[in-house]
Formats: structure tokens, C-alpha cells, sequence
């Protein structure tokens, strides 16, 4: 078990993933600063109840650690850093006797099973996540610089999971607990599946009113 200092936030983050944190309350100035002193990790978890800021949230049980990568200080003790994704952990209880959230956790490492398994079940997703990407960008005018696909198929899973645009932030925590890299896997590329199928539902009916719009202006020309 071990103490963890955490950050609610109204966004997911998975391991290997970067995350941007403008830290301007006092609370997580100091919760931040005790994690360059000491250079340990905090948690990021997703609330369950409550605010953001200036106020108490509860989170979900299931978070991510995350190692701040690059602080840049402004004025008035403010701060700006990057943090890379690292480890699951599963929140045991809660300390609130401090000025931020703290928790008492337990790791919890993604079970892999085999290779070729998981080989298989990341090039299942991978077409999906290309067709996603093109079609968001005809339907919403929304360029991707989608990175290189990493290699390793779990850290591909997190990757598609992370760029997914419009899945409610539950959906993502979801993806976040689940304790088999294979079905990990398996459940984004349902999720992409579905997105895919109601974006293509969106580019058509868009396609069709640019048409009728100009039937409509020759005809009265």
C-alpha cells in the first residue's frame, strides 16, 4: 500500500499519456511542491461528485499516477507542468486531513496474457482508430496530429482511448478499470466501432444537405 497524493480533475488520464496543469490554488501549490521536493508521483482521478476547483470532490477509485515531466513557474507561486501517465491504482481509503485529497492505494498492473493475443486484438482496433480520425476530420473540421502508433498493443489501446473526442469521460474511467489488457482492447474498438457508425450518420446527412442547398440555389437561378 501507499500514500498518494491526488489531483480530482474532469478528465481521464491513462498510463503513457501526457496531461497539461495550469496549478493556481494554494492547496495544489503545495500538493505539486511537495512532488518536485520529494519527486514522487501524484494521482490523477476522475470526480465522482462535487468541483474542480475551489471546492470537495470525490473521485472514482480507479486512477493513474503521474510524474510531472516539465514545470514552468509564473507569477505569484502559480505553475504550469506536463505529467506522463504511468501506473493504475485502486484507491484502499482516503485521507482528508491535509489541504488536498490523499490516498491510501494499491497498484494495479494491466494482466497482458500473450503476445500474439494481444497482437491480434491491437490490429483489429488500429483500422477503426484511421477511419475514426478521417471522418472526424470531414464532419467536424478537427485535424488530428495523431503521434506514431506505439508497438507495444496495450500502450496503442491507451493511445486510441485517449483520442477518442466525444465519449463521455465514464465511458473513458471505464476503459481506465479494466483489468485485462485483451479486453481493454476489445471494448475500445467497440466504443470506435460505434463512433465511427454515428459520425458516418453525420457526414451523410451533412453531405445530402449540401446537395439540397445547391438544388435548391440553381433552381432558382
Amino acid at each position: 500500500m501507499l500514500e498518494l497524493p491526488l489531483f480530482p480533475l474532469n478528465s481521464v488520464l491513462f498510463p503513457g499519456m501526457l496531461i497539461n496543469l495550469h496549478i493556481f490554488e494554494e492547496r495544489y501549490k503545495q500538493m505539486i511542491g511537495l512532488c518536485l521536493k520529494t519527486r514522487q508521483p501524484f494521482g490523477v482521478v476522475l470526480i465522482a461528485e462535487g468541483k474542480e476547483a475551489y471546492g470537495v470532490a470525490k473521485p472514482h477509485l480507479i486512477g493513474c499516477t503521474a510524474h510531472i515531466a516539465r514545470v514552468q513557474p509564473l507569477e505569484q507561486g502559480r505553475m504550469d507542468i506536463t505529467a506522463i501517465g504511468q501506473e493504475r491504482f485502486e484507491i484502499l481509503t482516503l485521507q482528508s486531513d491535509r489541504s488536498y485529497l490523499v490516498g491510501d492505494v494499491n497498484m494495479l498492473p494491466l494482466e497482458r496474457g500473450t503476445p500474439e493475443a494481444l497482437t491480434e486484438a491491437a490490429e483489429r482496433l488500429r483500422p477503426w482508430v484511421m477511419r475514426y480520425i478521417d471522418i472526424l476530420a470531414h464532419v467536424e473540421n478537427i485535424r488530428f496530429k495523431m503521434p506514431k502508433p506505439p508497438a507495444d498493443p496495450v500502450a496503442f489501446g491507451y493511445l486510441a482511448a485517449s483520442v477518442l473526442h466525444q465519449v463521455p469521460l465514464i465511458k473513458k474511467q471505464e476503459l481506465l478499470a479494466v483489468n485485462h489488457a485483451r479486453e481493454l482492447l476489445a471494448k475500445v474498438r467497440a466504443l470506435y466501432e460505434l463512433e465511427v457508425s454515428l459520425l458516418e450518420m453525420m457526414a451523410e446527412r451533412a453531405d445530402h444537405a449540401d446537395t439540397d442547398f445547391l438544388n435548391t440555389s440553381f433552381s432558382t437561378n
